[in-house]
């Protein structure tokens, strides 16, 4: 399956709502969209398409705007206001046009007509869609997915991710096996239901993108695991995006990690593409894409304990690639060195970037918080000596280590023991209100309400679901092997993510830990009662032949593919655990969809307030 077909998709929409405007077109383009956008079209692109000017959606008046003023942001209220502000403030005459990612919500039409603008603008629903990250790996690149459904009870991204699966289906063919757990994979499943119902018969018989292999999805509801995204990332990419920061595919690192040169640059387009005549910032984004970057795509899902040799290795070999000129006597050998400089120089601008990184892990992961932390995560996982683990944690907050750190371990230590003593849980928050400050007050009800951080029952609560499936799941593995690991486990150095074991024994896998290949995706035969007991509804479903979108067969000499959907955000070392079962299962490939990249720290920050969040930096 060509997943770069959705980027033409995407590109080819946007192109097309600019070309019914026209004459000369000024973007104003909101700052959260430009990571998104850059990962599927070229501002080059846009210059073709008419636009002339652009400019980031921000207060003030616009300056030597076109006649044409296209608006492109998502359905939030903090712009309607922006965008208002500067229809009222222009004295020449414009047309506006607004451009929603992926459509305008009644609240926001509420406010542009209170606003007394919403008859000035000519508002067009643009859908983004997913976003090919990697090859494997497609995003919806939502914000706060998780607590806007959990919290919020806003479902909106759930029937986005229906529209852009319908998307897929209509590229690849019906996919004839949809399996799910969770309350949100239930409410995805009736949506593609109701959608299949209203796709009119004129999309339904138009020809494919593209013929594909799709036999099965596999929903998982990011509330259904919890504790996979509070445990600290131990691999590469996961510990980049823990410390330094990952967001839309790009890094932010000191100019000097990077070439200066032009030349340096990757043709993927990135969010400096719209910069917009913005300040530079002190840092520079990256893009972090293993096509282009080799170096990458062997660090990336690799156990952060191997990184260092690897990089040592590659410093070796180009060292003695460089020396090679020495050797170089004729002029035929002289001319073979230079046609492959080019190639020398990129890997080394790599390895200089990546070696960077790994400084900047280095400094957090060799200190005494950072491993008491991991110590006590690892004991809690394994369900060790749990009155042990209070004490190390009040240490940690006598240490006043951040407060993230802190949280994460005592909302996993929730999920995974039932719930906390009310003694022991009322002294913890005390503790925390009285070290970080009684601002955080709201967060802590937040995590309360959400069942993340709660009080047992009785005094001696039931297992908890996570504790039910350690043992059948063979959650915790011991001896392993980092180097070259033979179970997903070594993503968290002993944890088999809780998600990724799900999709394993649903194609079939079981929890072997040997190379196999499964024909057809068997559900959660033989662990239902595991699979019951945790979060939300379990539910088997088929798409019939008949049905409006009509199954297609894979063409010759395919692999049928599995798609993994999740709903509420996947971790980068759940990405790399599937990347690892999908090494180990020949005979079928799986593709990633989420709406979005998540970690412990993430989810967090998303139930604090604006303030709080923009004072962390988030």
């Amino acid at each position: 399956m060509d997943s770069a077909v959705l980027r033409l998709v995407s590109s080819s929409a946007l192109q097309a709502l600019l070309d019914k405007i026209i004459g000369p077109k000024t973007l104003v383009l909101a700052p959260n969209l430009a990571g998104p956008l850059g990962l599927v079209t070229e501002v080059g692109l846009l210059k073709g398409n008419g636009v002339s000017k652009m400019y980031w959606l921000e207060s003030g008046p616009l300056q030597q705007a076109e006649r044409n003023i296209v608006y492109l942001c998502r359905p939030e209220v903090r712009w309607m206001h922006i965008i208002a502000g500067q229809i009222k403030a222009e004295t020449t005459p414009h047309t506006y046009h607004l451009f929603v990612v992926p459509r305008l919500t009644s609240l926001c039409t509420t406010v542009l007509s209170t606003l007394g603008v919403l008859g000035s603008l000519e508002v067009q629903e643009f859908q983004l869609g997913l976003i090919p990250l990697e090859s494997d790996l497609l995003s919806l690149e939502a914000e706060d997915v998780w607590r806007r459904v959990e919290r919020d009870g806003d479902y909106s991204q759930v029937y986005d991710m229906a529209k852009a699966l319908m998307t897929i289906q209509r590229a690849f063919g019906l996919i004839p096996r949809i399996i799910g757990k969770g309350d949100s994979a239930k409410r995805l499943n009736d949506l593609l239901h109701r959608l299949r119902r209203e796709l009119p018969l004129s999309s339904a018989s138009s020809a494919p993108l593209e013929l594909g292999a799709i036999d099965s999805l596999i929903v998982i509801d990011r509330q259904v695991d919890l504790v996979t995204p509070l445990c600290t990332q131990l691999t590469y990419e996961g510990l980049v995006d823990e410390v330094v920061g990952i967001r839309n595919a790009h890094v932010e690192v000191d100019p000097i990690l990077l070439n200066p040169t032009p030349a340096a640059s990757t043709s993927t387009p990135s969010s400096s593409s719209f910069g917009l005549g913005a300040q530079p910032p002190k840092k520079r984004k990256h893009l972090l894409n293993s096509s282009a970057d080799a170096l990458f795509a062997e660090l990336r899902d690799k156990n952060f304990a191997v990184v260092g040799a690897i990089l040592n290795r590659t410093a070796r070999r180009l060292n003695d690639d460089y020396e090679r000129r020495h050797q170089a006597k004729t002029t035929t050998e002289l001319r073979q060195f230079v046609g492959q400089l080019g190639g020398l120089q990129a890997e080394h601008q790599a390895l200089r970037l990546h070696t960077g990184l790994t400084e900047q892990i280095l400094a957090v992961t060799s200190s005494d918080e950072f491993n008491s932390a991991l110590e006590v995560q690892q004991n809690l996982i394994a369900g060790v000596d749990f009155p042990a683990q209070e004490n190390a944690i009040r240490e940690l907050i006598n240490q006043e280590v951040p407060l993230l750190t802190v949280l994460r371990l005592l909302c996993l230590y929730s999920i995974i023991s039932n719930g906390l003593k009310p003694k022991v849980l009322e002294e913890f928050k005390r503790d925390i209100l009285q070290t970080y400050g009684f601002q955080h007050v709201p967060l802590l009800l937040s995590l309360s309400s959400l069942s993340l951080l709660t009080r047992s029952s009785t005094s001696s609560p039931p297992k908890s679901p996570f504790a039910l499936a350690r043992k059948p799941l063979r959650l915790v593995v011991d001896d392993v092997d980092e180097q070259d690991p033979t179970d997903i486990a070594y993503v968290f150095s002993g944890y088999a993510p809780l998600s990724v074991r799900l999709v394993q024994c649903a194609i079939g896998r079981g929890t072997a830990s040997g190379p196999g290949a499964a024909k057809d995706v068997s559900g959660w035969k033989g662990i239902e009662e595991v699979v019951k007991a945790l979060p939300g509804a379990t539910f088997e479903d088929t798409q019939e032949v008949g049905d409006v979108l009509h199954a297609r067969g894979p063409p010759q000499g395919s692999l049928p593919t599995t798609i993994v959907c999740y709903l509420g955000g996947v971790t980068y070392a759940e990405i790399a655990a599937l990347r690892f079962l999908n090494r180990q299962t020949p005979g079928r490939d799986l593709l990633i969809v989420t709406t979005g990249i998540v970690q412990g720290g993430s989810l967090l920050t998303s139930l604090q307030g604006e303030g709080s969040r923009r004072s962390q930096g988030a």
